[in-house]
């Protein structure tokens, strides 16, 4: 079998599929700032009752700057995030601090003049999507559960979801590694893992493209790991559709270890590496989805129908990265 034939057999769908028939398709250009934007993101899950990391303040220009010690007065913890931002650029995750000095999650010391230094950058583009202009979120530190201890560097997992028209087709976990400088980005090497949609189970791991079983830095098998409330991850994944109109997006949840699933961002074009971590690809489930009037459906009927999905794929096949 050639790998054309394999990957179309496993239902792999490229980035040009992707664009051309759900992006363009079933998101309205003019809809985009509300997951582009995390402020607006942020204040659209707020207004809908949907939970997200507490936000501290936010710089809004330079003068801005020398309210900072301000808006973190009395926490040891917390996060600097650009409005703009993509792929976990310009994110800084402050773990202690110590006076005019400030440790990072890895280890870095900051001291109070490159902390602004970073703030200033931030505020000039240099994190955001096209280089515009930005502003900084400082908010809630995130506690992950100790459920993932024994399979994270450092950083928070993080859940991404593809949810298409309200209904959740595919997930996946991603977990931060030592190549990856602690943070949950697949790009950088961390670990994709597939989860069962019916039973929120990991199923099946890969780093880049290349099948694993353990976790590269801590040895733990990243397979068959339980994650907890799986159902309240679906049912906020599934209102983000109600919340912004976007017919295809990802969602970003965290599961804090005292707050439980917090959602984190959405995604309007969410990237397809989502198929390798489940060795399976989505055409199969979206075109099933396709073919059903899903318009009046309840909330638990899309996630059940998301869950009837599944039952599309074929035999789990190794697959291979989807370019184009």
């Amino acid at each position: 079998m050639s790998l054309f034939t394999a990957l179309d057999h496993a239902g792999v769908m490229g980035i040009n599929a992707r664009n051309g028939n759900y992006i363009m398709r079933y998101n309205p250009r003019a809809l985009f700032p509300l997951v582009d934007d995390k402020l607006l993101s942020k204040q659209l899950a707020l207004d809908n009752g949907l939970p997200v990391p507490e936000l501290y303040g936010v710089i809004r220009m330079l003068r801005d700057i020398r309210k900072f010690e301000k808006i973190v007065e009395g926490k040891n913890d917390f996060v600097l995030k650009p409005v703009h931002g993509s792929g976990g650029n310009g994110i800084m995750v402050i773990g202690g601090r110590s006076r005019d000095r400030y440790r990072t999650t890895t280890g870095r010391i900051v001291t109070r003049d490159e902390m602004a230094h970073h703030m200033e950058n931030t505020l000039g583009g240099q994190f955001s999507l096209g280089g515009q202009p930005d502003q900084v979120l400082v908010e809630y530190r995130v506690k992950f559960d100790p459920v993932f201890d024994h399979v994270s560097y450092l950083g928070v997992p993080d859940i991404r979801i593809i949810v298409f028209k309200g209904v959740p087709v595919m997930a996946m976990i991603r977990l931060p590694t030592r190549s990856s400088d602690g943070k949950a980005n697949l790009h950088m090497g961390g670990v994709g893992v597939g989860i069962d949609m019916r039973k929120g189970v990991t199923t099946h791991a890969v780093v880049g493209t290349s099948p694993v079983h353990e976790h590269p830095d801590t040895g733990a098998s990243v397979v068959g790991l339980d994650i907890p409330h799986w159902q309240t991850m679906l049912e906020i994944a599934s209102s983000c559709y109600e919340i912004t109109g976007l017919g295809y997006l990802g969602v970003d949840l965290v599961l804090d270890a005292e707050l439980g699933p917090l959602m984190l961002e959405m995604n309007a074009r969410p990237g397809l590496n989502i198929q390798i971590a489940n060795g399976t690809g989505l055409r199969h489930r979206l075109t099933y989805l396709e073919n059903l009037d899903l318009k009046d459906m309840t909330l638990a009927d899309r996630i059940a129908a998301g869950l009837e999905a599944t039952n599309r794929d074929p035999r789990r096949d190794s697959v291979a990265s989807p370019t184009a």
